[in-house]
């Protein structure tokens, strides 16, 4: 069950202050912006190895986020024409750490008793070849993504272990990041408070996304016409 501090949902970035580099850390080049389409900041990541070039949290590996929320949501967006890396550190309730990370310079998935790895296919806003399902370097285009990752299941299907909290993340280069979130709400983007009444989200257990944690759209767009939601 989620603990209080974390319900609905819980904002990573601001809950521990990120932008302080107290609880966190940064490597490389990592810069906070202000995005004016987006309408706030954030944190563009970029470097010529993901080794070199790093927002981490929390700051020191041994310590543990402790974060129990099913879903994490990253808000994201490749730079173009790189590659990117994201690494996740979940703990099973056997109290095994397992990697579960997210690149498009991986070709296959692969999987070891503590590492998942999962080639990210990169949408573009001009639905090319980048969905014939290679990975690869970003596309020119490439939009800002709504990455949803349900951590429970994917442990379940791959490892065959029960997960119990989100211990740590590491954001490597070539990416500008948004947000991340964990909640255990599944929160369907595009949909407003008065849609998702109409369509009785709440019976299938989703939410509409919370406001600090959505994408802006200009009035007369749709939301799935600008950006992209991918859920793992």
């Amino acid at each position: 069950v989620l603990a209080a501090w974390q319900r609905p949902y819980l904002n990573i970035f601001k809950h521990f202050r990120v932008e302080e580099w107290k609880r966190s850390a940064k490597e490389g080049d990592v810069a906070a912006l202000t995005d004016t389409r987006l309408k706030g900041t954030i944190y563009r990541i970029r470097g010529s190895n993901p080794a070199s070039s790093y927002l981490q949290l929390p700051r020191a590996g041994t310590q543990s986020l402790g974060l129990t929320g099913r879903y994490l949501y990253l808000l994201f967006r490749p730079l173009p024409r790189k590659h990117f890396l994201v690494h996740l550190d979940v703990t099973t309730e056997e109290n095994q750490v397992v990697r579960i990370s997210f690149s498009n310079l991986f070709k296959e998935f692969k999987s070891t008793a503590t590492w998942l790895q999962f080639p990210f296919v990169c949408g573009a806003a001009s639905e090319g070849t980048a969905r014939r399902g290679a990975p690869g370097a970003a596309p020119a285009d490439v939009r800002w993504t709504c990455l949803v990752l349900d951590l429970p299941s994917i442990l379940a299907l791959y490892l065959s272990r029960r997960y119990s909290h989100l211990r740590g993340v590491k954001l490597c280069c070539n990416l500008l990041v948004r947000n991340l979130c964990t909640s255990d709400l599944l929160f369907e983007p595009g949909v407003t408070l008065a849609e998702a009444r109409l369509g009785d989200l709440s019976s299938r257990g989703a939410a509409p996304m919370p406001r600090e944690l959505a994408f802006p759209v200009p009035k007369g767009e749709k939301w799935h016409n600008l950006y992209d939601y991918i859920r793992y």
